[in-house]
């Protein structure tokens, strides 16, 4: 692996994960952060091996990887990493990859399962990165919890710490409404999931500077209940 992304404070993978100070925050944020430091063991066993089972994520994933490559390579971050199944994926695709999660125990699992790649906490409003510091952003299934409202916010903080024409793989589940789920994984949580409307998100990345290049959907299989959408978009 070559260097990792550089933040203002380097965090080793040997500190512990600890819940940082939130003077004020989105009840939104609080509440995902505290079901998935509840349910953090249990969704990484749960979704261990899910991209062996999934040859059309494993496609658009090589298909970024690639495409970071042509670019010169650098820094990629994979946000809302969970517990760093993609990120690990991408590592192994040969990126120079870390990992950000809002959760501290979606972090600590995440350094345990990979303990040679690079994990932090971190917000997806304010990212702990330098201006056009990555070449890519990998956003999988992490934007479900922002409501759309808001999105813009997001999409600007991930604009800004992209390079020129570097690269934002997105994926989330669609239909434009939200759910209240008070149960997760087997544990007692509390959170809002968001299924975005694809066509409000385009015209959001627009917005922000991102050029979509790339636009993939399918139906709901298995256990899913919704669409599911893919964008690839490119930094303007």
């Amino acid at each position: 692996m070559t260097e990792p992304v550089h933040l203002t404070r380097p965090v080793h993978a040997s500190e512990p994960v600890t819940e940082p100070v939130h003077v004020t925050e989105p009840v939104h944020v609080t509440e995902t952060r505290a079901a998935y430091d509840t349910v953090a063991a249990d969704y990484a066993s749960l979704l261990e091996g899910e991209l062996e089972r999934s040859p059309l994520d494993r496609a658009l994933l090589g298909h970024f990887a690639e495409l970071v490559r042509l670019e010169g390579g650098g820094p990629v971050v994979d946000v809302g990493c969970g517990p760093g199944r993609l990120t690990g994926h991408l590592a192994a695709l040969g990126l120079d990859v870390s990992g950000i999660d809002l959760s501290p125990g979606m972090v600590a699992e995440a350094r345990r399962r990979h303990p040679d790649l690079d994990f932090r906490t971190g917000t997806l409003a304010a990212l702990d990165l330098a201006d056009a510091s990555v070449t890519g952003v990998v956003a999988w299934y992490s934007v479900i919890h922002t409501p759309a409202a808001l999105l813009p916010d997001v999409f600007a903080e991930l604009h800004r710490v992209t390079r020129p024409n570097g690269l934002l793989l997105l994926a989330f589940q669609t239909g434009g409404f939200s759910v209240r789920h008070e149960q997760a994984y087997g544990h007692a949580v509390t959170f809002e999931a968001h299924r975005h409307d694809a066509d409000r998100v385009t015209a959001q990345l627009a917005d922000a500077g991102f050029r979509v290049t790339v636009r993939t959907e399918r139906a709901s299989q298995d256990y899913e209940k919704t669409p599911q959408a893919f964008l690839l978009a490119r930094r303007d």
